[in-house]
């Protein structure tokens, strides 16, 4: 690969949440993008995705907390003195902190100045997933670089941001992308242009995923061979996992099954409680964050993928999880909430079953009802392998932002 002419940026890489974001940074290596990894914190997962080992481009880390190294953010700060975006920064800055008197709005700055510093000079333009901290970081150091930005919005960025800095980010820059209706209708709303931000679907990378297995007609009625039912997702309130136990304890004493649930989360050991209160912790297994090969294992041996995601009280909310399409390549089907970016890929009664968010007793009826019936699953996951193979593969959404990243950045196609 050539030296690299943009920096992509990220709040932590690798993390095993974004499988989303190894994916395109692959693809972007791949087709020989020429960039490099700038990353606000350093990883905090043991295990990394496979897709994180081929990925070959130039790491570097950022001070996630400025006194962890006062000489590096010295050297940023005096450096930004003496470049001319200093005056374009100053009043950004000044109008950021008078809405946003907060400690972390001074680390963006900070983190902003070492950024530039340390940017290679030849470096043409600037890349940020999600819209909230790590493009403020971005477009700081844009201004104080003088060269152009765009970003890859997602989920949380877009429902927990204020309005405010979401509009004046979008309006300097270049242009954006995110990932589902749900998402680019509030991002079209804030936009200057209406061709600003453009719908992209992260889709899957077929060529990573193998073919799914044969499944035995297992429907809950032989103790020996109960369903098993699988959800992946860090434990976090807009996930729906406190729903999913809910419903799980209402299902049909007679019927015979398992849940493994594969992720970590700051509300793990409060999901492990009420599962033991609901008289459920024999029954379900908390796997841990995994690597994407052990997720896939675990999709394959499963009958029944399950996700009812909800918004959370601060707003947040899913995009349309990868995994939903991961359990899709396996030819699971999926019971999931009619919510946020789920229903652009599952059709209710098409690839699976979809419930309100909250619906406890709806979302336990449904799961019942697959459990019981090994021919409508299988019809189910064929539809769900059908609908991710002719309209979510990741190809075209890849050589996109690659012709996008080249155009800003000065390259020849």
């Amino acid at each position: 690969m050539t030296e690299p002419v943009i920096a992509i940026a990220m709040k932590g890489y690798p993390r095993l949440s974004e499988t989303f974001i190894a994916q395109e940074l692959l693809g972007l290596q791949q087709r020989a993008v020429p960039f490099a990894i700038w990353s606000l914190r350093r990883p905090t997962d043991a295990a990394r995705h496979l897709m994180h080992d081929q990925i070959s481009v130039p790491v570097h880390y950022l001070p996630e907390y400025l006194h962890e190294e006062p000489g590096r953010v010295l050297r940023g700060v005096i450096g930004a003195l003496a470049r001319p975006g200093l005056l374009r920064l100053l009043p950004v800055l000044l109008r950021d902190l008078v809405r946003d008197r907060t400690r972390n709005r001074l680390r963006r700055f900070g983190q902003a100045c070492v950024m530039a510093r340390e940017l290679p000079p030849g470096t043409a333009h600037l890349h940020v997933h999600y819209l909230h901290t790590p493009a403020s970081v971005i477009r700081y150091a844009a201004l104080l670089r003088g060269i152009g930005w765009s970003f890859s919005a997602h989920a949380k960025d877009i429902w927990t941001t204020p309005d405010w800095e979401k509009r004046e980010k979008i309006a300097e820059a270049a242009w954006g992308v995110t990932c589902t209706q749900d998402g680019h209708r509030e991002l079209q709303r804030l936009a200057d242009r209406h061709d600003k931000v453009a719908l992209v679907y992260h889709g899957l990378d077929l060529g990573r995923f193998p073919a799914p297995p044969p499944r035995p007609p297992r429907d809950g009625s032989d103790p020996g061979a109960p369903v098993r039912i699988v959800t992946v997702g860090r434990a976090v309130e807009k996930k729906g996992f406190d729903d999913l136990l809910a419903a799980l304890a209402r299902l049909p004493p007679g019927l015979h099954w398992r849940l493994t649930h594969i992720g970590g989360g700051e509300r793990l050991k409060a999901l492990q409680a009420q599962a033991v209160g609901l008289g459920l912790g024999e029954r379900v297994t908390w796997a841990g964050p995994k690597a994407q090969g052990d997720v896939i294992a675990a999709l394959r041996e499963a009958d029944l993928f399950v996700l009812p995601s909800k918004r959370g009280e601060d707003g947040d909310r899913d995009g349309l999880p990868n995994v939903v399409m991961e359990a899709a390549s396996q030819a699971l089907p999926i019971v999931a909430t009619d919510f946020a970016g789920i229903p652009e890929f599952v059709r209710d009664g098409v690839e699976g079953l979809l419930v309100l968010p909250g619906d406890v007793a709806a979302l336990a009826h449904a799961v019942a009802d697959l459990a019981e019936a090994p021919p409508r699953r299988s019809a189910l996951g064929q539809a769900a392998l059908a609908r991710l193979t002719g309209a979510f593969s990741a190809e075209a959404g890849l050589d996109g932002i690659a012709a996008r990243l080249r155009a800003s950045a000065g390259l020849v196609p």
